[in-house]
């Protein structure tokens, strides 16, 4: 560390101390950001202009509530990501008491969908349970299952949710139909919307404690690791969903370092995708070591850690990761 960056430092945890002590601490307004999240602004920044194509990013530190973004307002193809909106209006139905976990629903031809998962090569006909459907749309990203489940809870109910929780950039126009160019518009979010959203669930305020519970044990069991979780040192939980088209990567997740925080990055029209997975590594790893500067920042000024630091919370986590139950005439 320079001596500049040293005196900047030190003049930050002052003013920290200083503020806590006069009981005006209050992190998302602040004007002194804390030097971990300067680096990571300056990062973000130098990474996202040199990069040759549409993207957008924000991270969210959970304990003290401070962002920070590049282009994170804007309106991206939300691929496979629009999937945790529409789990979260399954939960919010559950929690309603509109059907169970164990409600069976019936495929139908209209729900086929073959760009990702494999209930497209089932039977119509099959039945599958709500909490197997969950399994398959998140964890392996199955788009008909998707299908099944924005059948079951209703399109306008989905994207109803989204603007009662804040979600402006946040829109699902239709069915998953990825053979479609229309696609790109029928799915649309935010990395500023996708970092609000799991912020919730992460502080247990999205829909109901179990509920939130329950999404983060679904989202940790995603079986895409190549994006967000690769550069992560090995025992690091992240609850996560990715997103791809031909030209497309996105990676959303709640990331259980030293420091936990949410991480949201989006980009489209890329040159290939492997630029686009080497981006979105790098960019999770200089957040990763950003983030774990701020447990050390906050020891020194004193602020409180997260409170929801385990990462693996629910006691129904086996119970997901095992595929639920069992389908009716299915694969």
């Amino acid at each position: 560390m320079g001596d500049s960056q040293a005196v900047r430092y030190v003049i930050a945890t002052i003013a920290g101390m200083l503020m806590l002590f006069l009981g005006v601490f209050a992190p998302a307004q602040a004007t002194l950001v804390p030097p971990p999240m300067q680096s990571l602004r300056a990062d973000l920044h130098r990474m996202v202009v040199r990069f040759p194509a549409s993207s957008a990013v924000e991270v969210m530190d959970l304990a003290t509530g401070y962002h920070i973004g590049y282009n994170a307002a804007a309106v991206m193809p939300a691929a496979s990501t629009i999937k945790v909106p529409v789990m979260v209006e399954v939960f919010a139905q559950l929690e309603a008491g509109r059907f169970q976990l164990d409600r069976r629903v019936t495929l139908l031809e209209s729900d086929k969908d073959y760009g990702s998962g494999e209930l497209c090569d089932a039977p119509v006909g099959s039945t599958y349970t709500v909490d197997e459907l969950l399994d398959k749309m998140i964890d392996i990203s199955d788009n008909t299952a998707t299908n099944m489940l924005i059948r079951l809870v209703g399109l306008r109910n989905i994207n109803r949710m989204m603007n009662h929780l804040g979600l402006d950039q946040t829109h699902l126009r239709g069915y998953v139909r990825t053979d479609t160019w229309s696609v790109r518009q029928s799915l649309e979010s935010s990395p500023a919307d996708m970092v609000h959203l799991l912020a919730l669930m992460a502080k247990r305020e999205l829909v109901d404690d179990w509920s939130s519970n329950e999404m983060i044990s679904i989202l940790e069991g995603d079986q895409i690791n190549t994006l967000l979780p690769e550069p992560l040192p090995q025992g690091i939980a992240i609850a996560h969903k990715t997103g791809s088209f031909f030209d497309t990567l996105n990676d959303v997740g709640i990331v259980y370092g030293d420091d936990p925080y949410v991480i949201a990055v989006m980009t489209t029209h890329l040159p290939s995708l492997d630029m686009g997975r080497a981006f979105i590594r790098s960019l999770s790893l200089v957040a990763y070591q950003q983030e774990s500067r701020m447990a050390a920042w906050r020891s020194l000024v004193g602020v409180a850690a997260f409170n929801e630091t385990s990462g693996v919370t629910s006691p129904d986590l086996r119970y997901w990761h095992s595929g639920g139950a069992e389908s009716n005439g299915g694969n």
